[in-house]
Parts: C-alpha cells; sequence; structure tokens
C-alpha cells in the first residue's frame, strides 16, 4: 500500500513538473545567426520586430501570455536542430520562426514535423522549404530562391544581361539560387558560361572573382547573403569588374547589406526585395517604431517576422486553441495584410505577395538617412512563386 502511494506521489510529482510547458501560454522561438555571416541580415533585429508583433497584438492570446525566446544557431545544423529540439521538448516552444540559413531551416522544418510542431521559415531561400521538403505544419514566408530568381535575374536577362556567371555559397540556400536562376535565364533565352563555389563566410574572394571576371559574362550572379555579398561586391570594385564593364546582381541583397556598404559601392546594384521601408505609409509607420527601437531601419527580413509572428497569433485565436492542425489550417486559410506584405498562404505553405526591383540608388539621388532604393518594376506574387501544385510539393499532388 506504501508502495502504491509512493508510486502515485511521483507520477503527480512528473505531472507537477511538465505542467509548466503547457501552462507557459504561447512560446515562440526565433532562431537564427546572431554572430556571424548573417547577423546584421537578421539576427538581434529580427528578434526585435518579433517583439514588436506580441505587443501589437496585446501581449496575450486565449488568455494567456505570449512569451518569445531566442537564439543563436551559428550556421549550424546540427546546432539548429538541437536547439530546436530542446525548445520543443523541454521549453514548451509552440512555433519556431525567422530561421535563416536554409540548411538549418531544413533541419528544423524536418524535425518540426516529427514533433507536430510549426515552423514559419522567413530568412532561409531554398525553394525546397514549400517544394519536395515541405511538410503540413511548415510554412515560408518572405521570399525564396525562385522569387528571388523571377525578379532579379528575369529582369537583368529582359534588360540585355544575356550572359551569366555565378558565384555561388556552397551550401543547399547557394545551390537552390544558382539552379533557379539559371533556369530563369535560360528559358528568357540566356546562356550560362559557369559557376564557382565558396564557403561560407569568406573572407577572400579574389580567385573566385577572377574567375568570374574571365569568363566575360555580362552578369555576375552573386548566388550568396550577408556579409558574403558585402564582401563580394568590395572585392569586384578593388579588381575593376563593374568598372570593365561587367555587371554584378545581388541575388540576396537586402537594405541592411546595402547600409553596410554604403551608396558609393553599392550604387547601381539592381535586387529584389518583398518590403522596402519607405514604399508606402504602412510600411513607413512601421520602419519609425522599428528605428527608434533599434536606430536602423528594417528590411524583409526583419518586417517578415513580424508578420509571421502577428499571422501566427492571429490564426492561434482563430482556432480558439493551440493545436497544431488547427493553427495550421487557420494560417492557411486567413488573408495576411500587415506592414509586411498583403497576400494569401497556399497550400503548401508558401505566403504568396508581391516582390519587388529595385536599383540601389546613387549617393547623388539619396535626399535623407536610409533613403537606397528606387523602384524599377512590381512582381505580383502569382508571377513570383509557382501555385501549389507546380512547387513539387507531395502535399498537393
Amino acid at each position: 500500500m506504501k508502495l502504491r502511494l509512493i508510486s502515485s506521489a511521483v507520477a503527480v510529482g512528473c505531472l507537477l513538473v511538465a505542467a509548466p510547458a503547457s501552462a507557459q501560454g504561447v512560446k515562440i522561438g526565433i532562431l537564427n545567426d546572431q554572430s556571424g555571416v548573417y547577423a546584421d541580415y537578421g539576427g538581434k533585429w529580427s528578434f526585435e520586430a518579433a517583439k514588436m508583433a506580441v505587443e501589437d497584438f496585446g501581449g496575450e492570446v486565449l488568455g494567456q501570455k505570449i512569451e518569445i525566446v531566442s537564439a543563436d544557431h551559428q550556421n549550424k545544423p546540427d546546432l539548429g536542430a538541437s536547439i530546436a529540439r530542446k525548445w520543443y521538448d523541454v521549453d514548451g516552444v509552440d512555433m519556431i520562426t525567422e530561421l535563416t540559413t536554409s540548411s538549418v531551416a531544413l533541419a528544423v522544418q524536418e524535425l518540426s514535423k516529427e514533433k507536430k510542431k510549426i515552423d514559419i521559415v522567413v530568412g532561409a531561400a531554398t525553394s525546397r522549404i514549400t517544394g519536395d521538403a515541405c511538410q503540413p505544419y511548415g510554412f515560408h514566408w518572405a521570399y525564396d530562391t525562385h522569387a528571388l530568381a523571377v525578379g532579379t535575374g528575369g529582369a537583368l536577362v529582359e534588360a540585355g544581361g544575356d550572359t551569366w556567371f555565378f558565384l555561388t555559397a556552397d551550401y543547399a540556400f547557394g545551390y537552390a539560387l544558382e539552379k533557379d536562376t539559371s533556369e530563369i535565364v535560360i528559358a528568357k533565352g540566356g546562356k550560362v558560361l559557369g559557376a564557382v563555389r565558396h564557403p561560407l563566410n569568406s573572407s577572400d574572394f579574389s580567385s573566385f572573382l577572377l574567375q568570374a571576371q574571365s569568363s566575360k559574362a555580362k552578369i555576375i550572379g552573386l548566388a550568396n547573403a550577408g556579409l558574403d555579398t558585402a564582401n563580394s561586391i568590395k572585392q569586384a570594385a578593388e579588381f575593376g569588374i563593374v568598372a570593365g564593364g561587367q555587371k554584378l546582381a545581388g541575388l540576396l541583397l537586402t537594405l541592411a547589406e546595402v547600409h553596410g556598404l554604403g551608396l558609393k559601392a553599392a550604387q547601381g546594384l539592381v535586387l529584389t526585395e518583398a518590403y522596402y521601408w519607405d514604399r508606402d505609409d504602412k510600411s513607413r509607420q512601421f520602419a519609425e517604431r522599428f528605428f527608434k527601437r533599434t536606430q536602423r531601419m528594417p528590411n524583409m527580413i526583419h518586417a517578415g517576422t513580424y508578420s509571421a509572428t502577428l499571422s501566427y497569433l492571429k490564426a492561434v485565436k482563430a482556432a480558439g486553441s493551440k493545436d497544431t492542425d488547427a493553427v495550421a489550417q487557420k494560417l492557411k486559410e486567413l488573408p495576411v495584410d500587415d506592414a509586411f506584405a498583403t497576400g494569401k498562404v497556399l497550400a503548401n505553405g508558401r505566403f504568396v505577395h508581391d516582390l519587388y526591383l529595385f536599383e540601389v540608388k546613387k549617393p547623388s539621388e539619396s535626399t535623407k538617412p536610409w533613403d537606397y532604393y528606387k523602384l524599377l518594376a512590381t512582381v505580383p506574387g502569382n508571377k513570383a512563386f509557382p501555385t501549389a501544385a507546380e512547387s513539387g510539393c507531395p502535399l498537393t499532388k
């Protein structure tokens, strides 16, 4: 009898220990690179954007407190998956977002499927997230390699840039961006003359740039991001590549990298972003609030993280529950209309919205701080992203 009482007490104790994870309310994790090559691209600024979304929502949902946690995955898939596993199993995290770095995003997406948890990728690029690697609880928010290829790649070919050479980051994101852009270039009648791959977080691009220069391609496509893109552009200037008549295409370049480069170095670059702080009244209002907190204007990753967090909370409220299936369904049903973008979520988890083709201004054209872009074209969402059926996602077959 005593043993049975002890066993019962242990069982109750275990329940009491387990209870806090479900009693914590709604918990959201911001998992990204906060110390490396993508620290400005997303980093702690995305964490601030997520906190803004929680504050705008009121700090509670379904009568429960909303909590945001954050961690640095250091661009390592094994570390990212390990953090996500602890968050899910021990810390009671309900949803993970931002997820810069495609290899990390793919690893966390697979784990989220196993744990039946929602992840909303914002910072990672590979279109596989809602393509062949899609899963019922995975979402992709700000952009992807297909959209960037349509925007920047398609526009440059149409403008006469019909021969390309790629400088590609040697991991999942770089491969996907090179592949998707190559397909668009070829489909529009252009040619790909070659490619060279460089390690993530390179400091010396000289040998890679010399190969690109010697290719005589009209366009050197930078299939990299963050500091890798910034360093590529700086060193290309030292080699006189642009002065020699070749054009650099920043296939994933955001306001953060342009700011780091400065207009003198970045002027004339053509890029695609899903958000620009000075686009309209709604984007300006969000950006001004963000600036007061961070002393910098947001790029599409920061604004996208705000949107992903806010959309998740709206879906929880609409579902009346944190149940993963119910919330995932609401995310796919509810329209999105916020400071980041307006659009809809497809059955494969792809948030479809317009993107914008920009050219970086010359210093003489900039009239105020952070006035960096001039709009060349709007890329409609249905042109930028494939349909769910065309995406290769097994869920939609």
